[in-house]
């Protein structure tokens, strides 16, 4: 056996020397003559060998076949390579390689390849491992001479986008460089450095527990002698110790003369430090180890303010010195709050600009960009809506020409320095380890105040979270009144100071106006309620009120007395109008922004314009062209479609409508020509306020109420400034003018004052758990979920560090305290203490409820005779003097009887007696003489109400008590009526040792609520128990001094470790619900790792669980392509409509079956207890639109699907846009299954859906 496998050895050895010498023959042949014959094995015996390094060869002869060639070198590298022809290498690596050809079309790869050879063993071959070390220069340091090369060991080399978080990692492929892989790990956020508080609670006790500073044992077992740890060589005179001395004399003088330059820095917050003059380095190193040992060592991180406010209103008028070359100019002299902005960026800091619309933030993105350009790093600059990417791409690449576009179907110049793309692109590239991340200097967050969005808004959470160190993050804004709170959380959990740049300066100031006109002879009517200094002017609204009475009453007498309606007709309307238009158009005061709530109420108004011609000739010509030309790109039938039609004669009139139905091409035409002011009334719904600056002359508001998902309801202050915030073009006009309509009354002056007045809405965390987030964390081991939700701005409140810092604090105070006996008697005295803390508890429960009934303030009146326990007292009897009027903290001034010597409260006092009047109900008798003190009582001082009274002369007995405080009185006797109160008082205690009776709060008082009686019952209960504790019998139990401090601090240490860890995080139980869930479904296992469902549901960016469980049900698998899309539509779309759609029986069956496995979904949701019911699980899909994007897929114009639905034709593009994602998403979830049928199905669905109108280019892009 060991014979042949020699002989196989030998036999392939030959066949390679033989492929060599016709690899070398073949070479020379070419260059003699292309008419050569191929040699044949056994034609030429020859064989070269190489002779060392030398570079020279020898030929050699073997006239004998049989025997074995000699190797072909005297050193084990062999020949050099030889490269092969052209075309053969083209062949061999392009179509022979399997890498390169599809698995399934082999005969279409065949047709001109007939010959494929097997190579088994490139099977085999793996990535060689990475090198371990790396050569260093050694120079000579004087002269920089290069002197020798040294090995140096490399670190973190087996560092990959597989196992590691660190940037040292390797570059994965340039396939996967720009969106990443949903198998990469992300980079490292940000700020999640620091050890977890899990580990910090895994350290072991002892480690914890030892001082390295006290506990060092000092003397060896079976030594006398021992260590002195004391620092007493520090003490010990040296050499220089004098020369040391001399120099820190020094210190001690002022710098005299202080830079500019430190000025700043102690402006910044940095302060230097300031080193003697010395001629040797060496007593600096000494000087600054000493100056470190004086010191203690201060924490940083201590007190640290991470938002900081930055002063706008003093100018910056060394700017340009400070910058002498900036990265962008602009042909503006730019404001104090912008060039506050730039020196920010210069020094790489981070930034949150919170200015009004219009006021210039778009002047901080162009600087970042511009200097990320300089520094040839990248920026990302992202957005919450598509639409508002597009404009900021066609703005940003007229000024800075490298810049990309990456949005759901669109990718333009991916490789750019800046990439513009919305806020999922970016959550996406983080979570997938995006190698763009790696030259990313900034971000820009753009119209931040969408984080308030309900279903959006935890992206933006996400996204700064995930975000890493190196990264820089600006943030622009409107208005907020929580901007400092919101940078102090992004500061806190980045661990870098965010610089707050807030203006409420507006560059055009804007006058508000009410308006009551409907008729030619009322047009007028137009009455200043805000000023343009702010001011709420209520004469114009008392003007505004009295002219609509005066209209009112002349139509009451007219056509008799009814109530104005609530609502207008469609006529009424059209004539408010009419005249509102009319009269501006005479001021010059258009274009006109008209914001409507309603998109049907917008086409309505628009419509009824129709006498109504707003352009020149030469505008209507100049829309034409612009309006032709644009379409060009449009099929011929889809330039014919009626919304289009009926847009171009409205364009012409100068007039347009903007809203989410109408086609988004129709919109960016509408939107270019208002921008060139050829559009001079636009009525919008309030989409158009979002993002891009195209400011308008006028803004009118149609109604101040919108229906906001749930209901109607009033304008926030936030939305209404954000469109008001379109009125006035800067550098145009003096004031922007806005209008609100009175078309059926005057609005409320309240609700008014509220909206113009009030404070924008604050920035809110919507954090929430997603299924999507779960999974791609739980895939990376270094990241934890509850990371995650601590970092969140809803958990903003959690102030770790402080919380840390008191815990260490009070271990130590729970440390110096001697410890608890809980041995023989005392055995129980821990139970003992829980159970008087609760019935403490119950009775200050109690005694608030009575408090707040009149029956209780009855019973706690002038001469009720009240048991007080408190640190004076001792089940002392007192009688109630006055009652406060105070009903929050309402306090009883009592005379109370004591011990003679004892009237006065001792501060100091220690609480000894705390709960010893629990199980001691024996009433205080004074074993001297019988003292009193009157004094204020808080409710918890008083332990009882008893059932006896006494009648008492409050005022004398405080006048007296009173006047006897004074030093000269005070050896007077004490009148009258405290000595009979007193009296009365001793008499009583001593006639009823044991104890008063007590009045009942539910008997006595009738306080009959469930928790006064079941409060009072569990009191009972309570008191019986304290009898049975052995510890109060113990004769040392009133010696344990500490027993309640030591509880006390323990139970506040329990409260901060809680609060310090996972187990208070809001979220958690949701978190553990949906983990569940997760579990159940089989995407992890039972130990949290991620299995291949929850890999495919890492693709899936919406209704991940529905979409993955319907891939592994095989439901998509028998339908046709174009019924897969339309199934999937339900993911998409989100209206009602009235229309029925006809279908196919398929279809029918397959909705069917995905109703059934998102109402079994639901149900084990709801089994796992999350909120969500099943009926709102299984409704959010709608198969509205199945009809409409099955006949798109098989090739229905446009024209014929929009008579098949009500659905508006823009909302139909939007749907059909987002349904070609979710194509897109299945897809790649079907390779990663290894369904390749349905991943070339999904493709074949997807291509037959991107087509015309639907899938036409932007405007802004081309």
């Amino acid at each position: 056996m060991l014979f042949q496998n020699c002989e196989i050895k030998i036999l392939i050895f030959v066949k390679t020397l033989i492929l060599y010498q016709r690899c070398l023959l073949k070479s020379l042949c070419v260059v003699w003559s292309a008419d050569v014959p191929p040699v044949g094995p056994m034609d030429l015996p020859l064989s070269l060998l190489e002779m060392g390094r030398s570079g020279r060869f020898e030929l050699i002869t073997h006239p004998l076949p049989d025997q074995p060639l000699p190797p072909q070198s005297t050193l084990p590298h062999g020949l050099p390579p030889t490269s092969l022809g052209l075309e053969r290498e083209v062949e061999k690596r392009f179509l022979q390689d399997p890498a390169w050809l599809p698995i399934h079309d082999t005969d279409f790869a065949f047709q001109k390849v007939t010959e494929r050879k097997v190579n088994v063993d490139s099977l085999l071959s793996c990535a060689p491992s990475p090198l371990h070390s790396g050569l260093s220069v050694v120079r000579d340091p004087t002269t920089g001479m290069l002197l020798d090369f040294t090995e140096v060991l490399l670190e973190n080399t087996g560092l990959s986008a597989k196992n590691s978080l660190s940037l040292q990692r390797q570059p994965g492929p340039p396939s996967e460089s720009l969106r990443g892989s949903n198998t990469n790990y992300p980079f490292l956020p940000g700020g999640m450095e620091e050890l977890t508080l899990d580990q910090i609670k895994t350290r072991s006790e002892q480690e914890e527990e030892i001082n390295f500073e006290k506990d060092l044992l000092k003397i060896p077992p079976g030594l006398k002698a021992g260590m002195d740890f004391s620092d007493k060589d520090a003490k010990i005179a040296k050499p220089e110790v004098n020369l040391m001395s001399l120099l820190s004399t020094l210190e001690d003088i002022p710098n005299l003369q202080p830079e500019a330059e430190e000025k700043e820095d102690d402006k910044a917050g940095q302060e230097a430090v300031r080193i003697p003059r010395t001629n040797s380095l060496e007593d600096l190193g000494i000087k600054a180890g000493k100056t470190d040992k004086s010191k203690p060592k201060e924490n940083p991180e201590e007190k640290k303010k991470w938002a900081i406010p930055v002063d706008i209103l003093s100018p910056c008028e060394d700017f340009y010195k400070r910058i002498p070359n900036p990265a962008f100019k602009w042909p503006f002299e730019l404001d104090t709050f912008q060039k506050q902005a730039v020196l920010r960026l210069e020094a790489h800091d981070s930034v949150f600009v919170a200015a009004h619309t219009s006021a210039g933030k778009t002047v901080v993105a162009e600087y970042a960009i511009a200097l990320s350009q300089k520094h040839m790093t990248r920026t990302i600059y992202t957005s919450p809506i598509k639409a508002l990417s597009n404009q900021k791409f066609r703005d940003f690449k007229t000024t800075f020409g490298d810049v990309g576009l990456l949005t759901g179907d669109v990718q333009l110049s991916p490789e750019s320095s800046c990439l513009i793309m919305t806020t999922e692109i970016l959550r996406s590239m983080l979570y997938n380890g995006s190698e763009v991340i790696r030259d990313l200097e900034w971000v820009i967050f753009d119209e931040v105040h969408y984080i308030n969005d309900a279903e959006r808004g935890v992206v933006w959470e996400e996204v700064l979270i995930m975000l890493p160190d190196h990264v820089s993050i600006i943030l622009l804004s409107a208005t907020v009144p929580n901007a400092l709170e919101f940078s102090e959380w992004i500061g806190r959990i980045k661990k870098r100071h965010i610089y707050v740049i807030s203006t409420m300066k507006r560059p055009v100031p804007l006058e508000h106006y009410l308006y009551t006109g409907n008729s030619t002879k009322t047009q007028k009517e137009m009455f200043l309620l805000v000023d343009a200094a702010g001011n709420f002017l209520t004469k114009g609204y008392y003007n505004a009120v009295d002219t609509k009475k005066e209209r009112t009453s002349k139509h009451a007498q007219s056509f008799g007395t009814k109530s104005m309606p609530q609502h207008t007709s469609a006529s009424q309307d059209r004539a408010v109008w009419l005249t509102l238009l009319h009269f501006l158009s005479q001021r010059q005061q258009t274009p006109v922004v008209a914001f409507t709530f309603s998109r049907t109420r917008c086409d309505e108004n628009a419509r009824s314009l129709d006498s109504m011609d707003l352009t020149t000739s030469i505008e209507k010509a100049e829309i034409h062209s612009f309006f032709q030309k644009s379409l060009s790109r449009l099929r011929g039938g889809d330039r014919q479609l009626p919304q289009i039609l009926l847009m171009r004669d409205l364009l012409k009139r100068g007039i347009a409508v903007h809203h989410s139905g109408i086609l988004p091409i129709l919109k960016e035409v509408i939107e270019m020509l208002f921008s060139r002011g050829l559009v001079k009334v636009l009525f919008a719904t309030e989409t158009f306020a979002m993002g891009v600056n195209m400011p308008a002359r006028t803004v009118v508001f149609d109604s101040i109420r919108k229906h906001d998902g749930t209901g109607f309801r009033n304008l926030l202050p936030g939305e209404y400034i954000q469109m008001a915030g379109r009125a006035g073009r800067r550098g145009l006009d003096a004031t922007g003018t806005v209008i609100i309509l009175c078309k059926s009354g005057v609005h409320e002056m309240a609700d008014l004052h509220a909206m113009m007045m009030g404070k924008p809405t604050v920035l809110q965390s919507q954090f929430r758990l997603t299924y999507t987030m779960i999974l791609n964390l739980l895939r990376v081991e270094a990241l934890r979920v509850t990371d995650m939700m601590r970092r969140s701005f809803s958990e903003s409140h959690r102030d770790t560090q402080a919380h840390e810092k008191r815990i260490s604090h009070l271990k130590q105070m729970l440390a110096s305290l001697p410890p608890l006996e809980t041995e023989g008697q005392l055995s129980d005295i821990l139970p003992y203490y829980h159970t008087a803390t609760e019935m403490q508890n119950t009775r200050e429960a109690l005694q608030k409820a009575i408090l707040e009934s009149v029956n209780g303030l009855k019973a706690l009146s002038v001469g009720r005779v009240v048991i007080v326990n408190n640190k004076q007292h001792l089940n002392a009897l007192g009688v109630i003097l006055q009652v406060s009027n105070d009903a929050v903290n309402r306090t009883f001034m009592a005379l109370i009887i004591c011990e003679k010597g004892n009237e006065e409260v001792d501060r100091k006092a220690e609480d000894n007696a705390t709960f010893q009047h629990l199980y001691n109900t024996a009433l205080f008798i004074p074993e001297g003489p019988c003292s009193h003190t009157v004094q204020k009582l808080k409710l918890q001082d008083i332990s009882a109400i008893t059932v006896k009274t006494l009648k008492v002369i409050s005022d004398r007995i405080i006048d007296n008590y009173n006047k006897r405080q004074q030093p000269r009185f005070r050896a007077e006797p004490p009148g009258q009526a405290i000595s009979t109160a007193t009296q009365e008082l001793l008499r009583l205690a001593e006639a009823n040792p044991g104890g008063v009776a007590t009045l009942d709060p539910v008997n006595d008082l009738q306080l009959k609520s469930v928790d006064v009686v079941e409060g009072s019952m569990r009191l009972r209960v309570l008191q019986d128990s304290l009898r049975d504790f052995n510890c109060v019998h113990s004769p040392t139990f009133a010696e344990q001094v500490c027993f309640s401090e030591r509880m006390s601090v323990q139970e506040e240490l329990d409260r901060l470790l809680f609060l310090v860890s996972d187990q208070s995080l809001v979220l958690l139980p949701e978190y553990h619900q949906r983990i569940k869930v997760l579990q159940s479904l089989q995407y992890i296992d039972s130990s949290g790792a991620v299995q291949l469902k929850g890999r495919v549901a890492c693709q899936i960016s919406s209704h991940e669980l529905l979409l993955t469980e319907l891939l592994f049900e095989n439901v998509l698998s028998p339908l046709a392509p174009e019924e897969s899309a339309a199934l999937l539509s339900c993911l998409v779309f989100t209206q009602n409509t009235q229309t029925e759609p006809h279908i196919t029986s398929t279809l029918k069956e397959s909705i069917d079956r995905v109703l059934s496995v998102a109402q079994r979904i639901g149900q084990l949701q709801r089994e796992c207890g999350i909120a969500q019911t099943t009926e709102e699980f299984v409704g959010q899909f709608k198969f509205g639109l199945t009809e409409v994007v099955y006949c798109w897929a098989r090739g229905m114009p446009f024209a014929e699907i929009a008579m098949l639905t009500d659905v508006q034709e823009g909302t139909v593009v939007r749907c059909i846009q987002r349904l070609d994602e979710v194509l897109k998403e299945v897809r790649q979830a079907a390779r990663i299954v290894g369904d390749s049928v349905l991943g070339s199905k999904m493709e074949k669905a997807s291509l037959a859906i991107r087509r015309d109108i639907v899938f036409t280019a932007s405007l802004y892009t081309h």
